[in-house]
């Protein structure tokens, strides 16, 4: 997999990511495959996340959400 920390557009359905635009490109969720917590680095100040491995169309990618009200998205890895 091939590491970016881009922030993405995530829209989600019943708690989970069914599309998200990376790089002005519309990708719909087709599945999740895997979901887990990760907790941060706290002293490095990382907040707490939860992470997705989606498959969308050809996309095989990693999400990570931080937590909390507004807690941004981000894409972390991509399947090359």
């Amino acid at each position: 997999m091939k590491a970016y920390q881009d922030e993405v557009q995530v829209d989600c359905r019943a708690g989970q990511p069914r599309r998200l635009i990376w790089n002005g490109q519309v990708y719909a969720v087709q599945s999740v495959m895997d979901r887990w917590r990760y907790g941060g680095r706290w002293w490095l100040g990382e907040v707490p996340r939860t992470c997705y491995l989606v498959q969308a169309g050809a996309l095989t990618a990693e999400l990570h959400r931080e937590d909390g009200e507004g807690g941004r998205w981000w894409l972390a890895r991509v399947q090359d």
